[in-house]
């Protein structure tokens, strides 16, 4: 099996378009027409890290962190980083990163985290924005099935938790084809009237190559009328943080308590505990502190994320309760995620957690 084989697997999952403007995510070092001889998960690429590769003859390393984040001019060996961009090409080493991709991916880094406390009815906190176009065709009536499954099956109709979704409406297209055409019905040099269907559905702006493609070869006419259009709705399946509910309430206490055996948490920071019940749990793996008033807005009874800055805690104690578990102890299950993937596509190739704790931060 080629590494690029498990990159398509991990992209499906998480598509590098949906990754924030600052992020590098992808193919980090190497080449993906490598056969793989095992992949090694992990949250940040170290030098640990890539001896532990080494040691089990392993050629492939997933990480959610990306190692390269800006350009280099040089490689000498001067940080971590260069260090390990050296020992990964001199051992031939593919190194991957599934970053913010995952994060706002449906079933990624937050939505690991809502199933490890246990919520239900998990959405998107703040849903991504002008990702989404319209598309909009006209097909002969026969064929109109065929077309919308073609479409169906490239990405589009997909509408919260429904899919396979369009609007559907019949009427009449006219053409004249001409000279050097081969026209699906009619006769060249005479106008032609085609009962047809009008078919509208909704897709990714990122899948529009892919669903153009599955358009044009399946729609029966030479040259077939289609009109993309620009959506301001927001993508509710994809975006930053997650909320969700608990089965039951618990104590400001219990809860804490609670988060800080789930995720092993040395020390977790939290504001001034009022004496509130914790039903509606708002969260966001990593640096999400960004997400805090979206989690007031929506009537969050907590927050939960891995960085929260000093000043952020003033004026919030009655507003809801803020948990600051670590950036590492937020995100540390993401390697499950990589793991479910890859067993799921490739049963019986070899794959391991690296043992390798990363967190740079220690506590006495």
């Amino acid at each position: 099996m080629k590494i690029k084989e498990i990159v398509s697997a991990l992209e499906r999952f998480a598509p590098l378009p949906l990754q924030d403007g600052f992020d590098n995510a992808g193919v980090q070092i190497g080449l993906t027409d490598a056969e793989a001889t095992g992949a090694l998960l992990c949250l940040d690429v170290t030098e640990a890290v890539l001896d532990e590769a080494i040691s089990l003859g392993y050629n492939f390393v997933i990480a959610h962190h990306p190692l390269i984040f800006k350009g280099y001019k040089s490689i000498t060996g001067r940080d971590y980083v260069e260090r390990c961009i050296l020992k990964a090409i001199k051992n031939d080493i593919v190194i991957y990163a599934a970053h913010t991709n995952l994060d706002n991916s449906p079933g990624g880094v937050n939505f690991k985290m809502a199933e490890k406390i246990g919520l239900k009815n998990v959405r998107i906190l703040e849903a991504k924005e002008n990702a989404l176009i319209k598309l909009v065709t006209f097909v002969p009536e026969a064929q109109a099935e065929t077309v919308r499954k073609a479409l169906f099956e490239a990405g589009c109709g997909h509408i919260g938790n429904y899919d396979s979704c369009s609007y559907n409406l019949e009427g009449e297209g006219t053409f004249r084809a001409q000279e050097g055409t081969h026209p699906y019905c009619g006769e060249i040099g005479k106008l032609h009237t085609e009962k047809e269907m009008r078919i509208e559905t909704i897709l990714p702006v990122y899948k529009k190559t892919e669903v153009v493609k599955a358009l044009m070869a399946v729609h029966p006419y030479e040259e077939p009328a289609f009109d993309l259009y620009p959506l301001q709705n927001s993508w509710t399946q994809a975006g930053a943080g997650v909320i969700g509910e608990l089965e039951a309430s618990e104590t400001e206490l219990e809860f804490l308590k609670r988060i800080k055996k789930t995720f092993e948490v040395e020390c977790l920071r939290h504001n001034k505990l009022i004496g509130r019940e914790i039903r509606t749990v708002a969260l966001c793996g990593g640096a999400g502190a960004f997400l805090m008033p979206l989690a007031i807005r929506n009537g969050a009874d907590v927050f939960i994320t891995g960085e929260i800055k000093y000043h952020d805690y003033f004026g919030h104690d009655s507003d809801i309760l803020l948990a600051e578990i670590g950036h590492y102890e937020s995100e540390q299950y993401t390697k499950e995620i990589f793991y479910t993937i890859i067993r799921d596509a490739f049963p019986y190739f070899d794959i391991q957690i690296t043992k390798v704790n990363t967190n740079p931060i220690k506590y006495l």
